[in-house]
């Protein structure tokens, strides 16, 4: 039996392939023609070709401050070493290099503050929208304050956060960088609303029929939510996850900026107040490494979705 090989529709092609980049060729050329006309205190507005240069010198900075941080701890290790020699019961240690974070060690950083906050903000969200859609009572309760809190800023939540992790979160060898639970927690508390709200009603919209087989096969609660409530609401549970993992990475930039936390938003307001001449151009590559990430984040999210859509 001889194997047919699909071949590729080419309308559908164009579709996926030709057409975004016909959009994106467009967009770099009204960027590069316009940049030139805007002038701003640091001179021109950046085009396309200074971005990129300053993203190469960006990445080239960090090279050389991973190499520099090398032979940094190549040098105490080397001491340590002459030391224990000399005294074997001599008490050595490695001590971190103190060099400025690089771009790309801010970005790694926002991007564990980030999804700390986002798993966080899950861990809470779900359960409590899976009890608000099995509850419609105790769901009308709750609903009012929903929606008060849903909408408040992060600019808001950010000075409380601030003043309630410094006072409670006393340590005199502390695990987390307060900066760090900070920038966290009011992320959780900006980005759990959608997956609360979605949550509650992908489980309040189960299909009735299921709900009665599961009655009269008496499951238990747990195996009721198992195997009835939790596939039939994956999707909405999903598209609310999607939501609250985008929110949470806008939030974290304007947290960083905001309170001066390591991360992009931080590297933004630095670059921002440095006000030398590649300032712009620099702030002008985070802006596109922020709207990258989040549209990456948002694939994963989706394909993560299929994959659990499909082994339901």
């Amino acid at each position: 039996m001889i194997a047919r090989l699909s071949v590729p529709n080419p309308a559908s092609v164009g579709k996926q392939i030709l057409l975004p980049m016909i959009g994106i060729l467009v967009f770099l050329g009204f960027w590069h023609l316009a940049a030139p006309q805007v002038n701003t205190s640091l001179g021109a507005f950046p085009g396309p070709v200074q971005v990129w240069e300053q993203g190469g010198q960006l990445w080239q900075e960090h090279v050389n401050q991973r190499e520099r941080a090398d032979k940094f701890v190549t040098m105490q290790e080397v001491r340590n070493q002459r030391l224990l020699e000399k005294d074997p019961s001599a008490e050595v240690k490695i001590r971190p290099y103190p060099g400025a974070p690089t771009f790309l060690d801010q970005v790694g950083t926002s991007l564990v503050t980030v999804l700390a906050g986002f798993v966080l903000a899950t861990v809470i969200a779900v359960p409590l929208g899976i009890v608000f859609g099995l509850n419609r009572y105790f769901q009308a309760a709750v609903n009012p304050l929903i929606q008060v809190f849903k909408p408040v800023s992060p600019l808001a939540w950010l000075p409380l956060v601030t003043m309630v992790v410094s006072a409670t979160y006393v340590s005199d060898d502390p695990m987390f960088e307060k900066s760090f639970l900070t920038s966290m927690i009011t992320v959780t508390l900006c980005s759990l609303w959608p997956t609360l709200i979605n949550t509650s009603v992908g489980v309040a919209a189960v299909n009735p029929d299921l709900l009665n087989v599961s009655r009269v096969l008496r499951l238990s609660f747990w195996t009721h939510v198992r195997k009835v409530v939790l596939p039939s609401s994956v999707p909405m549970i999903f598209t609310g996850l999607r939501v609250s993992l985008g929110i949470a990475w806008m939030v974290l930039i304007a947290a960083e900026m905001l309170a001066q936390s390591p991360g992009l938003g931080k590297f933004v307001w630095d670059e921002f107040q440095n006000g030398s001449s590649q300032s712009l151009s620099r702030i002008m590559v985070a802006v596109l490494a922020i709207g990258l990430i989040g549209f990456m984040l948002d694939r994963i999210m989706l394909l993560i979705q299929k994959k659990v859509a499909w082994n339901e």
